[in-house]
């Protein structure tokens, strides 16, 4: 299955050189290209197939990154990949809030740009890179506490949540546990839908907010 991009950055060249490192993979299409946010927004929400991921910068004109990756994300069907200059916390955190599935920076490798777009599409893991579990940690620290895990988590799907908060992929998980791959991917998306996130990410949110990643009950 083809995953489907867009690519927005408000520089033409860096816009085309993305197109280009993104082209070169079979698995990956770039569908549009945007150079304003309101553009970025437009594309996401109005191409005949809508794109798996849009490839974001944080500084964008006549709307910044952080705003149309929250109007893009409000839809529940597309993902966003931050791509920025500025390693600072500030963005990151504005990106979480948006509802942003990863944040890495434009002097990553291309092979970790292809990797994160997959990951991102995906909705697998966490990119390492871009978003720690420090900062994490300290945006659901931020946000307002949520008292208990929402009932109808089973004790295997809240041990399996915590690992996913420690930042192990399915496989990992699946070692740790004792359980096969496909019984822990399984596990995954059943918290995804009981819990109704969007992706890893937003369950790590969820673990550290409830206290669980803390081995809080």
């Amino acid at each position: 299955m083809t995953v489907r991009v867009v690519v927005a950055d408000d520089q033409a060249l860096v816009r085309a050189g993305l197109c280009g490192i993104i082209g070169t993979a079979p698995d990956l299409a770039v569908v549009g290209e945007a150079a304003t946010g309101t553009e970025a927004v437009a594309l996401a929400l109005t191409l005949d197939t809508h794109p798996d991921v849009v490839r974001m910068d944080v500084r964008m004109p006549d709307m910044d990154g952080i705003e149309a990756s929250r109007l893009i994300t409000g839809t529940g069907t597309v993902r966003v990949l931050m791509l920025t200059t500025f390693d600072l916390d500030e963005y990151v955190y504005g990106a979480l809030r948006a509802g942003a599935s990863g944040f890495l920076l434009k002097d990553a490798p291309p092979a970790d740009l292809l990797a994160a777009i997959r990951v991102v599409a995906a909705g697998d893991a966490l990119l390492a890179p871009g978003i720690t579990r420090r900062l994490i940690k300290e945006f659901a620290a931020r946000s307002a506490p949520v008292p208990a895990m929402p009932t109808g988590i089973t004790k295997r799907e809240r041990e399996v949540l915590v690992l996913v908060a420690e930042g192990l992929s399915n496989s990992e998980i699946a070692r740790h546990l004792h359980i096969t791959h496909g019984t822990a991917k399984t596990h995954v998306g059943h918290l995804l839908t009981k819990l109704g996130a969007r992706d890893r990410v937003q369950l790590v949110v969820l673990a550290h907010r409830t206290g669980l990643a803390d081995g809080r009950p």
